[in-house]
């Protein structure tokens, strides 16, 4: 089944490239925003704001939003990158599913001078001259205010679980390390993930965590399930994604018998991101708060900057941050910026 979405995405960049053979003539640019998949609420985001920048090139450019359809590890990422280099794309703006694999394809994209972005997530370190620059959230900072939310529910401490999407992913790692940073009150090692916590400052992650959801909605409900009756009296459930919440009715169905527990401080459960349906969840008492990132942005500015780029501009400044949004049930009605 993922190889047959996956070869629906390469025809459909090919009919793209077999309708636009003498763009290079008309001066209209294709420039390609690739998500870790396409079924997924927070790219759809970032999709709608590279359309309102396409849309206010008048016709200048086209935003090409393509990936895979699932988030099956980053080999179909990977080859469709590979297919947009081959087709020699005027400009990229990524987010990688597999930092290692996805440089190791960038080299390609750079001996064949195509500019290429990364949003969302990063490369590996080593890997980050085969992009001009990053574009969007300080990955470190939301796991620092996650920790935040957790430690002013549960300032004694206690047992959590880490959630996170992939253990390939950078910005998952980011974000995981700077919740346990911030959670043992000292840095626990100069890599992310972080080690993990084992006492410090209180806290100590539960047997079996953390979780990888792989950006599969459906598992990381269920794992949400299988760890809170493993551990009835767990103090912190931490995800660095919106994953489960992005279900909707079934994640509000299942957090219902959570809901006092949320309520009363037993239980700190804040999340990533800010999603409507996640604002949501948080007037309903069904999350602890949320920090969110602004998709929107990362789209609109990363197709803004692969024009200038290709007009003969500097590259963004690297990083780049589109900023973050804090909300509490205090401020829900008004946390969500701009």
């Amino acid at each position: 089944m993922k190889k047959l979405m996956l070869g629906a995405a390469l025809t459909a960049l090919a009919l793209t490239f077999g309708a636009h053979d003498g763009h290079a003539a008309d001066k209209k640019y294709i420039f390609a925003l690739v998500p870790k998949n396409t079924n997924n609420p927070f790219f759809d985001q970032a999709r709608d704001g590279c359309k309102k920048a396409e849309k206010e090139s008048n016709g200048a450019f086209e935003c090409l939003y393509i990936g895979p359809d699932e988030h099956g590890g980053g080999d179909e990422e990977v080859q469709v990158v590979a297919d947009l280099i081959a087709k020699k794309v005027d400009g990229m703006a990524i987010s990688p599913s597999n930092a290692a694999a996805m440089g190791h394809e960038l080299v390609e994209a750079k001996k064949a001078g195509i500019p290429v972005l990364t949003f969302d997530a990063d490369l590996l370190p080593q890997d980050k001259g085969l992009r001009l620059a990053f574009v969007g959230t300080h990955n470190y900072e939301i796991g620092v205010n996650l920790a935040k939310m957790a430690m002013q529910i549960k300032p004694k401490g206690g047992t959590l679980c880490i959630q996170s999407g992939g253990a390939a992913a950078a910005n998952h790692n980011e974000r995981m390390q700077g919740i346990r940073d911030t959670l043992a009150g000292r840095p626990m090692s100069g890599d992310a993930p972080g080690a993990r916590l084992k006492g410090e400052n209180g806290w100590t992650e539960a047997d079996g965590c953390p979780l990888y959801t792989n950006d599969d909605f459906t598992v990381a409900l269920q794992q949400m399930q299988d760890i809170m009756g493993k551990y009835p009296k767990l103090d912190a459930f931490i995800p660095t994604g919106g994953f489960a919440e992005f279900l909707g009715q079934a994640y509000k169905t299942t957090a219902a018998k959570w809901k006092d527990k949320i309520a009363s401080g037993e239980l700190a459960l804040p999340f990533a991101d800010t999603l409507a349906v996640q604002i949501d969840d948080l007037k309903l008492g069904l999350a602890s708060g949320n920090v969110g990132q602004r998709p929107f942005d990362m789209g609109y500015k990363a197709m803004k900057f692969l024009y200038d780029i290709k007009q003969g501009k500097p590259a963004p400044h690297d990083p780049t941050y589109t900023g973050l949004d804090i909300c509490t049930p205090k401020n829900v009605a008004t946390c969500i910026g701009g």
